[in-house]
């Protein structure tokens, strides 16, 4: 890959037939759409029941393997259940973007995952939940994710009516209730799990797909233009690839957060057994607190919502400083910073025994990682005209999700042949070596705007 070549070709400026919203600045702006409005309040429902599911499900999988090492291998497993489906359905679900109606898509996978969390609810209420209905159930979400996902990216440029100077905000915002979900949902899981057990949050979650779909329904999109002849799907999926290959930015950003999602985001996985070992001794006195004002089966639950939730409240306030710079110029200096700084902050996080500190680590690591993550998809976005988009951004999602599961897999084994704590650390080290490979080699990243 040449440093010459690294030029992002500008987005497509059609607007798609939303009335011209009154001008709005700073982080906020996408929200004068009112499409944008819907799905942006609609989605921050949805999310905090998703963050809730898959805090439950973490500690369910500690409850059914009492064994520390058991449980990292099976914590390692059900990150990696849902890849299986993900590669085939992932290019498919990014063709279907770039050809058919991607709000319909979109429903369609979202009350795909409702039913998912309505199953998770009936068989943990009844007692018979095991882990093959838990791997079974993961590879059914891994199909609906699969295909929503480029769906549902590509679906918030027409949100925001093909405006590019929307665009940066709209996904910023898109990653702050992400983020705002991850911050809240462990936290509110945590209290459920601990006090009544896991099918609770299965429920609410599989509740809270109604608002987001109710969202996308009461939209107000222009039609898109569709071919009548549509290109048959292996030549689709080819011109997309030729594309990629040949556009030199999208691949360094393509490999940055393969990087990332390979060898640093599996760390969240492992942050069940931080919990329960690693910081028992030093969460022990809030713990003890809480649990004296509320029954307690499980504190652990307590330390694990809380960890997820300062990691979560940290990429918020990433995603709320990316969405400030929607008009301004650095996006290559932050995302540069996170590249860096995230897997910097990480390391240290990996180090630390006290729970206290680890709170404030994580606080910092959410903020590099939604630095790098939003202006990854940011960027990936501006620079693809839009009959390409859907493919590009399912090779994104294919990679981001892929190589999570793989290396969550990987650091679920490693910790339990050595421990979790030095899973962690080595994969930081090694995401933070390409971070400053990628800053040297390819100086004209921090030059993006």
């Amino acid at each position: 890959m040449g440093e010459s070549t690294i030029t992002p070709t500008p987005i497509d400026e059609t607007v798609l037939g939303e009335p011209s919203p009154q001008p709005r600045r700073g982080a906020f702006r996408a929200l004068a759409h009112r499409n944008y409005r819907l799905f942006f309040f609609g989605q921050m429902i949805s999310v905090i029941g998703t963050w809730m599911q898959d805090t439950a499900l973490s500690l369910l999988v500690l409850r059914l393997y009492q064994n520390p090492e058991e449980a990292a291998r099976w914590l390692g497993m059900i990150s990696f259940a849902p890849l299986i489906p993900l590669i085939p359905f992932a290019l498919i679900g990014g063709s279907l973007a770039d050809r058919f109606p991607r709000r319909t898509l979109v429903v369609i996978t979202q009350s795909t995952m409702m039913l998912q969390a309505f199953v998770m609810f009936a068989l943990t209420a009844a007692g018979v939940i095991n882990i093959a209905h838990i791997l079974i159930l993961m590879i059914v979400s891994g199909i609906a994710n699969a295909v929503d996902i480029p769906a549902r990216q590509t679906l918030v440029i027409d949100m925001v009516g093909g405006r590019k100077e929307d665009l940066s905000g709209a996904i910023a915002l898109n990653s702050s209730i992400f983020n705002l979900g991850r911050a809240i949902g462990p936290a509110i899981a945590g209290l459920i799990v601990a006090a009544v057990g896991e099918a609770d949050a299965f429920l609410l979650n599989g509740l809270s797909f109604i608002a987001v779909i109710a969202g996308l329904l009461l939209m107000r999109l222009p039609p898109r233009p569709i071919e009548k002849k549509q290109p048959k799907l292996d030549k689709h999926l080819k011109d997309g690839f030729r594309y990629i290959r040949s556009e030199k930015f999208v691949l360094v950003l393509l490999t940055l957060i393969a990087v990332t999602a390979f060898f640093a985001m599996p760390f969240t996985r492992l942050l069940p057994l931080f919990a329960k070992y690693r910081l028992a001794e030093s969460a022990a006195p809030l713990t003890t607190l809480l649990c004296s004002r509320i029954e307690c089966a499980t504190p652990e639950a307590l330390t694990f919502g809380l960890l997820n939730a300062f990691f979560g409240f940290g990429a918020l306030a990433g995603a709320l400083t990316v969405a400030g710079h929607a008009e301004a110029r650095g996006r290559g200096r932050l995302l540069t910073l996170g590249n860096i700084g995230f897997p910097l902050v990480l390391l240290l996080f990996a180090l630390s025994q006290s729970v206290w500190l680890s709170f404030g680590l994580l606080f910092l690591v959410g903020i590099g990682w939604i630095m790098q993550t939003s202006l990854t998809n940011t960027l990936l976005q501006l620079s693809t005209p839009d009959h390409y988009r859907g493919r590009v951004m399912s090779v994104y999602s294919m990679l981001f999700q892929g190589m999570f599961r793989v290396g969550a897999m990987g650091s679920g084994f490693l910790a339990a042949a050595i421990s979790p704590p030095f899973a962690v650390a080595l994969g930081a080290a090694l995401a933070l070596a390409y971070g400053v490979f990628v800053a040297l080699r390819w100086p004209k990243v921090r030059q993006l705007t």
